[in-house]
């Protein structure tokens, strides 16, 4: 493994295990920095031990791409591998069997953290066939929305980097913003080009549940929308602190899921865990269709579907409920229902 992969493999496996996000950085960082220089550079820095003169290259990183340089695997690298060998949570292993893409995950061009095509690339190393890219709608600011006009530049970037990823797939896709009325934030002209919407409710999550109700309803009963996100909006835990559920009638909203076959979201993030179980399992009984997803801002998070995958399984759903577990032209046929 030459230096620059293996440091990005090491950023990885702390993404995968939720490490605090500037350590993980720092290795980003340093892989880049190396990836830089001119062709030699790395391996004669590391002879000469002024690794660590670079920019953005510490201790920790420089000692990680000299044990690299040769071909070695380091030794911090091989501790972290050996953690990874097991799923992040037993059970789950079938329903993660059948899973030919994710449907939600971001990249740097909202509040992700990695370019676009490092998650498609860490995306076709865990096996995935597709990604839809769906970073977040111009209303949610914090975030870094993407305006029409930079969506309408990110189409054109997919469609270079599709060129040569082929036969994986990156599906274009947005996060869109669930407003206050329940209308969407972006054009409808613009959603009806994406192949994969994702709608969610991102502000005022403690709305008076009959409004909050109303809203999800009639988001979930546009044709442009494919997936309702992270339904419930809760936090269990994490670094962004706990938040209850919101309150909406979960018949009426699922409902209207299973009439406009709009799949339910089962968010894989261990701080979100969306929806909870009993709503999980309501879901599931009144016979909705589920899209099982990471909601990744970094590469390793892609691994975040062995936690939707466990819950799935419990909850005792079959493949043919799943829409993720479809190939590229069944899902697209279904998304592009409209």
């Amino acid at each position: 493994m030459d230096p620059v992969s293996a440091l990005r493999r090491v950023a990885y496996l702390l993404e995968r295990e939720l490490a605090e996000p500037h350590r993980v950085r720092a290795y980003r960082t340093a892989a880049n920095r190396l990836a830089s220089l001119p062709a030699g550079e790395v391996d004669r820095r590391a002879a000469a031990g002024t690794l660590t003169q670079l920019p953005g290259v510490g201790p920790k990183t420089a000692a990680i791409a000299s044990q690299a340089v040769g071909g070695g695997t380091p030794e911090y690298l091989a501790e972290l591998e050996a953690r990874a060998v097991s799923p992040l949570v037993p059970g789950g292993e079938t329903v993660r069997g059948w899973l030919r893409g994710d449907l939600h995950a971001h990249s740097d061009w909202s509040d992700g953290t990695t370019p676009i095509d490092e998650m498609a690339r860490a995306a076709i190393m865990v096996g995935h066939d597709y990604l839809a890219l769906t970073d977040h709608s111009p209303r949610l600011t914090i975030a870094n929305g993407l305006s029409p006009e930079r969506l309408r530049r990110q189409l054109g970037v997919i469609a270079e980097l599709n060129s040569v990823l082929a036969p994986f797939r990156i599906l274009t896709g947005i996060e869109v913003d669930i407003l206050e009325d329940g209308t969407l934030d972006q054009d409808d002209a613009l959603l009806a080009e994406l192949d994969v919407v994702v709608a969610s409710v991102h502000s005022k999550l403690r709305m008076d549940e009959a409004e909050m109700t109303r809203r999800m309803v009639r988001a979930v009963s546009n044709p442009r929308v494919d997936v309702l996100g992270h339904c419930t909006g809760r936090l269990i835990t994490g670094g962004r602190g706990t938040r209850p559920e919101s309150q909406f009638d979960a018949e009426a909203v699922f409902a209207a899921c299973r009439d406009n076959d709009v799949a339910v979201e089962i968010n894989s993030r261990p701080e979100r865990r969306d929806p909870p179980t009993r709503l999980l399992l309501l879901a599931a009984e009144m016979g909705c269709r589920f899209s099982i997803d990471t909601d990744a801002h970094a590469p390793g998070q892609l691994d975040f579907l062995d936690y939707g995958c466990e819950r799935a399984e419990a909850a005792g759903l079959g493949r043919e409920r799943i829409v993720n577990a479809t190939g590229i032209d069944e899902l697209l046929a279904w998304s592009r229902r409209a």
